[in-house]
């Protein structure tokens, strides 16, 4: 299968998966055609400075999206009118409208849609679903998610203009696989610079609340930490988490039932890795699409109403 990764910043976490795989051939794009073949190299990937090519190149199969949120949208669109499948990081697009726009045009196309929601292949996230699924503890009533990170990426920049649609969108869809769509919502923020701040949104829901709280005031010793606490009629999940350069969490899940206290044990797994295998699998036929736009509506819609209160617009 030929890709065509467009992108040479977050693409690295994708190009770093594919060059684990024998299966694809990658061609990675940019605008800068130094730092492309650079980054492209470290990967022994060809490299391009022709976008156009990713679209009318008969021999790409798949089109893999990581550029900055404004044209995620225009790129799946245009990948699908050319005929190609489409990886589209998070989220699929910086507005409902667009949203909507992908997910029609998605399921009016031959062609497969996947959204990066990489979270869903976490397994204390997977295990938090299967429990609200099968009512192993009964019915959710509670479910506050948290994630507090020191400014690690150079250049990086999660001030209040980022932190709701580049940086809480995964949360959320946590959030509304396990509860739905809240019928309230209220978001308290704090900006200390352009660069790091902090936004909290409370949810209401029909028999329930949620939390989101999403942070980047902390020094670089503190690094990334996160965790949800899901509170059931009988019972508690609690998972913490901390995560380094390479995205990949580690931490416990702990659930708390009247009977006692006990670690779940977790099946190893690296999230990037996990998605793009899903993704390839489809492709293959062997698997149905799990991460789909259609899945992904909810959280973007959520996502957005959060951020319109964090930044009203003019």
């Amino acid at each position: 299968m030929k890709i065509a990764l467009l992108g040479t910043n977050f693409g690295q976490a994708h190009a770093a998966v594919y060059a684990a795989r024998d299966d694809v051939e990658v061609v990675m794009f940019g605008r800068d055609a130094d730092k492309t073949a650079g980054v492209a190299g470290q990967f022994g990937f060809a490299a391009g400075t022709d976008l156009d090519a990713a679209f009318t190149d008969p021999s790409f199969d798949l089109v893999d999206v990581c550029l900055p949120i404004p044209l995620h949208a225009p790129m799946v669109l245009r990948a699908l009118e050319a005929g190609k499948h489409v990886l589209t990081e998070l989220p699929m697009a910086g507005s409902l409208e667009e949203g909507r726009r992908i997910v029609a045009a998605a399921e009016s196309s031959d062609q497969h849609v996947f959204v990066d929601m990489f979270e869903r292949f976490i397994p204390a996230n997977q295990a938090l679903t299967d429990a609200v699924r099968d009512g192993t503890y009964g019915r959710l009533q509670e479910l506050a998610c948290w994630n507090a990170v020191a400014l690690l990426w150079p250049g990086a920049s999660l001030g209040l203009k980022q932190l709701p649609m580049e940086a809480m969108h995964s949360d959320l869809d946590l959030i509304t696989r396990a509860l739905g769509t809240p019928d309230q919502v209220h978001v308290t923020a704090v900006g200390r610079d352009a660069d790091a701040g902090a936004v909290e949104a409370t949810l209401a829901f029909d028999g329930a609340i949620a939390r989101s709280s999403l942070s980047s005031l902390r020094p670089k010793p503190w690094g990334a930490r996160s965790g949800y606490t899901a509170a059931f009629t009988h019972g508690v999940l609690e998972w913490t988490s901390a995560m380094g350069y390479d995205g990949k969490p580690t931490g416990t899940l702990t659930a708390y039932t009247e009977e006692g206290a006990h670690e779940v044990k977790l099946a190893a797994a690296d999230q990037y890795t996990a998605m793009i295998d899903h993704v390839l699998a489809v492709l293959r036929g062997e698997a149905t699409n799990e991460i789909s736009p259609a899945s992904a509506l909810a959280a973007l819609d959520l996502t957005c109403r959060i951020n319109e209160q964090v930044n009203p617009a003019a």
